[in-house]
Order: C-alpha cells, then sequence, then structure tokens
C-alpha cells in the first residue's frame, strides 16, 4: 500500500504542476500586469505612474518568466512566476490585488472555520439522507412509494438552487421569522445562521444523489449473493442493509467523496447569498472584484484538494471491500 500511496502522491504532484503553470501561463496570457492594474484602479485611460505605482506595491514591477539582468539563481527566483507561481507549493499566497489589499493566507485561514461548519454538516447529512432515502425506495421497490419517490427526486433535481434559496428566505426568514435571512456571528450563535443555507443546500442535492444511490442499490439486487441470502430466510431489510448496502458501498464511496473539496472551499452560491464570511463568498467576491491573484490561489488549492480527496477515496475502498488491493 505505502508504494500505491507513494505513486499516486507522485502522480498528484505531477498533476498540480501541470494544472499550475497551465492556469498562471493562461492568467498572464489574457491580462498583463499592465491591463491587471487598469482593471483595478478602474480604467483604460490610467496615467503610466499610476500604473507602475500599483505594480510595485503589489510586486507585479518584475520580470515575468526571467530576470536577465541578475545572475545564476537570481534569474528564476527575482520574478513574478516564483512570487505567484511556485510559492503556492509552500502555502506562501502573498497579497491580492485588490485596493484593499490583505494577506491571502491570513483570509484563507479566518474563512475556512466558516466554510467547514456550513459544509462539514452538510455532508454528514447529504450521505445519510441519500442513502437512507434510496434504500427505502429499494425496500418498497415497483411501489407507488417509489414510483413517487423517483418523480420526486427528479423535481428536485430539475429545479435551481437559486429557488430553493429564494423560496427558503422568503418562507422561513420573512414570513415565519424563524431564522436570520443573512448574516454570521461567531460561536454558538452561528448556528441559527447556518441551519438555512444547510437546510436547502441538502434539499437542492438530495434528488439527485438518491437517485443515483437508488439505481446503485438496484444493480446490486440482481446479483447472485443476493438471492443466495433472500433463499437462506433472511428478511428483505437486513439484506439490503446487511448486504446490499455493503456492497454498493464503492461506488457510493466515490460519488460523496467527489464532494469532498467542497467542505474546504465553501459553496459559492450559498455562502453568497446568505452573506456568510466562507470561501465561496471569497472566490465571488475576488470575481467581482477581478482580483486575479485571490482566483489563481482558489484554483491552486482546489486541485490540491481533489488531489487529495481521490487518495482518500481510493484508501476507503479497501475499508469498504476487504477484497480491493491497493498496488
Amino acid at each position: 500500500m505505502s508504494i500505491f500511496l507513494l505513486r499516486r502522491v507522485l502522480y498528484g504532484a505531477l498533476v498540480l504542476v501541470g494544472v499550475n503553470l497551465a492556469t498562471f501561463f493562461l492568467f498572464f496570457t489574457v491580462n498583463t500586469p499592465d491591463d491587471m492594474a487598469r482593471l483595478n484602479i478602474g480604467g483604460k485611460y490610467v496615467k503610466q505612474d499610476t500604473i507602475d505605482k500599483w505594480k510595485a506595491e503589489r510586486g507585479y514591477d518584475k520580470p515575468l518568466y526571467w530576470n536577465a539582468s541578475r545572475m545564476g539563481r537570481a534569474q528564476l527566483t527575482d520574478t513574478i512566476f516564483w512570487d505567484r507561481s511556485v510559492s503556492l507549493f509552500t502555502l506562501r499566497f502573498g497579497r491580492s490585488d485588490s485596493e484593499s489589499a490583505g494577506d491571502i493566507g491570513a483570509e484563507v485561514a479566518q474563512r475556512m472555520g466558516v466554510s467547514l461548519k456550513l459544509a462539514l454538516p452538510l455532508f454528514a447529512l447529504q450521505v445519510l439522507a441519500s442513502v437512507a432515502f434510496a434504500l427505502l425506495l429499494v425496500l418498497f421497490r415497483r411501489t407507488r412509494l417509489d414510483f413517487w419517490g423517483v418523480v420526486l427526486c427528479v423535481v428536485m433535481l430539475s429545479i435551481s438552487s437559486l429557488f430553493y434559496i429564494i423560496v427558503g428566505q422568503l418562507l422561513f426568514s420573512r414570513v415565519l421569522r424563524l431564522v436570520p435571512i443573512s448574516g454570521y456571528v461567531p460561536g454558538w450563535e452561528a448556528v441559527k445562521f447556518l441551519a438555512l443555507p444547510i437546510s436547502l443546500s441538502l434539499l437542492a442535492r438530495l434528488g439527485g444523489e438518491a437517485r443515483l444511490y437508488r439505481a446503485m442499490l438496484l444493480e446490486e439486487l440482481g446479483k447472485d449473493y443476493v438471492r443466495t441470502a433472500r433463499a437462506k430466510g433472511l428478511a428483505e431489510g437486513r439484506v439490503l442493509r446487511r448486504h446490499v448496502l455493503r456492497n454498493a458501498l464503492i461506488p457510493i464511496i466515490t460519488s460523496a467523496g467527489s464532494y469532498l473539496p467542497y467542505v474546504f472551499l465553501g459553496s459559492l452560491v450559498f455562502e453568497s447569498f446568505f452573506g456568510l464570511p466562507g470561501l465561496g463568498a471569497y472566490v465571488i467576491d475576488a470575481i467581482t472584484k477581478q482580483d486575479f491573484a485571490v482566483v489563481r490561489t482558489m484554483v491552486f488549492l482546489g486541485s490540491l484538494l481533489y488531489i487529495a480527496s481521490y487518495v482518500l477515496i481510493d484508501l476507503a475502498y479497501t475499508w469498504a471491500d476487504p477484497r480491493v488491493r491497493l498496488a
């Protein structure tokens, strides 16, 4: 297993390097440091002195890839590429490009706690609710409950997340006044600000996940080991829980594990609409301000988390099915 993990980590490192290089190249091909200065200062007809001052304050006055005026190692290290791309691998993110230029690393560390408070309960509830709903539909398959349950899943899947947000805020915040419509405070009082976005996000994803898990469980029901378990006289509910669900864990882990990066990066839409100061709102705000330093950082973190999540998924396979061997 150690050889497998080492190989996967090396593959992941190569992917991360490729993504980082491609991101840096695309960003600075589309927008030169002068273009970025004009976008942040606000206008095409900005004096060159103002542009140069903005670039000097944020370290964009250096050569892009290679400093021909320096000798030795300094030729590479004294460049924008080194400061804004290579430094990401040491988790040094630098300053943002907006006028309120702050330290990106400090912002990420501060906002990650809010995103975790939103996403960790959501992740656990999402898996439990989706699997439980799918098991219920499979247990009552070929009945009206199964039929209308699938119809409900399709309807829930077809509705946009924005609809859930607008209706939820109108009903629970404006009409019933059970929870605040937006905002956030630290501590235990954060529960009342997180309850509605967690519930609505769970509702928005429940239909698609439950329908997917139902299909996985139904596929397992047609296999020989299920007929053997039934021939032994086991109740249908026990067959589903002890045999079918366990053998369907591999695809369920794959589906649920792909959602893990969102646990750390936050929900873009829900954090923005509910005024939660998490990483998702940070990304939206950076895109609005055209703060490319923040966007590049979040692309890098997203790639890193996706690679880590798929390594964890492979490890979870061995727990779910002892027949799986990582070599």
